[in-house]
């Protein structure tokens, strides 16, 4: 097949613009069904205490080939759920998250680090109580396909930090009740429109 210079001008364009259509990233939006944030703590030395928020809204950029992403999550602070002890209101109250004057936290990520093909880690911001600090969220699991059910791409992902509370404001008990706390993020998210 012989090309003219102007045609081949076009086939080089038409492939340089099919190529940056492939590679570009794709918004994920979190499924509130399937998204939750936990978070554990020792409890006077006798167990290991996890509470979990219901509530989480988000969404996720993720460009594989590019090995780029980022992340916004925000926690819902009145969906606190503590399996239904009387601890959820003491939780919402002003000795910890003070939820009338803070009703939400939020994450929202600066850096997301590769292994691979596989993102492995996110560094962001953490808000709590109006107080940001830096954490690292380390992926255990990450999964990108299709949604058999919904029938759309969607991306999962597991995802832990390690914070003291009482950088965040919420120190009462500390240290009768354990100021480290562990924060898992889980959730699932798909590529159609927020919701």
């Amino acid at each position: 097949m012989h090309l003219t210079k102007s045609a081949t001008t076009v086939f080089i364009l038409a492939a340089a613009s099919m190529g940056t259509a492939l590679a570009a990233p794709t918004t994920y939006h979190f499924d509130p069904a399937h998204s939750y944030v936990r978070f554990g703590y020792d409890h006077m030395g006798f167990s290991r205490q996890q509470q979990q928020f219901n509530k989480v809204s988000g969404s996720v950029t993720f460009d594989p080939q590019a090995k780029t992403g980022s992340a916004d999550v925000t926690i819902d602070i009145d969906s606190v759920d503590t399996g239904g002890s009387p601890l959820a209101a003491d939780l919402q109250g002003t000795d910890f998250f003070d939820a009338a004057r803070y009703p939400t936290a939020t994450f929202k990520s600066t850096a997301v680090h590769f292994r691979g093909d596989q993102p492995a880690s996110i560094d962001g911001n953490l808000t709590i109580k109006g107080i940001t600090h830096p954490v690292t969220l380390i992926i255990h699991h990450f999964k990108r396909g299709m949604n058999m059910i919904e029938k759309r791409e969607a991306i999962g992902c597991d995802a832990t930090t390690v914070v003291k509370r009482s950088t965040f404001g919420l120190a009462k008990y500390v240290p009768v009740v354990g100021d480290q706390v562990t924060i898992d993020i889980d959730f699932e998210a798909d590529a159609g429109p927020a919701g």
